[in-house]
């Protein structure tokens, strides 16, 4: 090329490049922006809670009583609130469970400095637990988390045991949500942009891309598990939810929900949603009989 266009080609590169650099910023301060709201649950007759967790910030609760034959904490998806776990809680609770849904870390009511994606949200998760317990002593305890409030349970290194667990449309790695919800977007080369997303975690959260493996812990959860994905999700792929499911340990149960995507699997399929997912969590929280194989 002449030197006269190489100039301005290498500008051109420059230019592009700085302009990728700030869209891929501008994107992750998008995901891991804070909000709090008001978050209030209709036709409810719930206890409304805050409970501290380290860093001076609380977590906002709600509590719906049971007929002491079972407990069960219910852990929504990202930028969502406790709302979106409403029609699980109603399920539940008619079926005699004591409920609590929490509003994760940043999300919602409670705060945080910012999203980090399970890391610090896990914090939430193991105040929630603890709170739960107390106020449903010596009962069985489930929980079903969705997408990162999944995450944040199976990140949580000391959360209290329990004795059944959901995990709904949870990424393996960080590296692998980055990209896949990248290359939804712009194809592609949606795989070296989610790089320049993935740098930012040490500068902006000084979190290292290894905090963020779920599939790495999934092993270390000793309850009985049930993986659920919906089988066109492109946010967590078909061969990653089933990567997680061999990476988890026994009694473990996989329900692949045909044709749904990333979305709340109980509004899409809810009969099946409550006769496997219901049946579930009787078996282990109350010893009932599961009356068709988990499939």
């Amino acid at each position: 090329m002449p030197s006269r266009y190489l100039l301005p080609a290498l500008a051109g590169a420059f230019l592009l490049l700085l302009l990728a650099a700030v869209v891929v910023w501008l994107a992750g301060s998008s995901l891991i922006n804070v909000t709090p709201r008001q978050v209030e649950l209709s036709g409810m007759e719930a206890q409304t809670l805050a409970l501290p967790i380290p860093g001076g910030h609380t977590v906002a609760a709600s509590f719906l009583p049971g007929s002491g034959a079972g407990a069960v904490l219910l852990l929504h998806g990202i930028h969502g609130d406790r709302r979106d776990m409403a029609t699980r809680a109603r399920f539940l609770h008619a079926q005699g469970y004591a409920v609590m849904l929490i509003d994760l870390p940043g999300q919602g009511a409670s705060t945080l400095d910012a999203v980090t994606f399970g890391l610090h949200e896990a914090e939430g998760v193991r105040a929630a637990l603890e709170k739960l317990r107390q106020l449903a002593p010596g009962q069985r305890v489930g929980v079903i988390g969705v997408s990162l409030g999944a995450a944040s349970l199976v990140l949580c290194r000391d959360c209290a045991p329990v004795d059944a667990v959901v995990l709904e449309s949870m990424y393996p790695t960080i590296e692998e949500a980055v990209e896949d919800r990248l290359r939804m977007r712009v194809g592609a080369i949606g795989r070296p942009l989610s790089q320049l997303l993935l740098w930012q975690l040490p500068l902006r959260l000084k979190i290292q891309p290894a905090q963020l493996r779920p599939i790495a812990r999934i092993g270390e959860l000793k309850a009985p598990l049930l993986i659920v994905a919906g089988s066109a999700d492109q946010h967590t792929t078909l061969p990653e939810t089933e990567r997680l499911y061999a990476a988890a340990r026994a009694p473990k149960s996989l329900w692949i929900v045909d044709g749904a995507i990333h979305e709340n699997l109980y509004a899409y399929a809810p009969r099946e949603y409550e006769r496997r997912v219901g049946g579930f969590l009787a078996h282990w929280l109350r010893g009932e009989a599961i009356s068709s194989p988990q499939a």
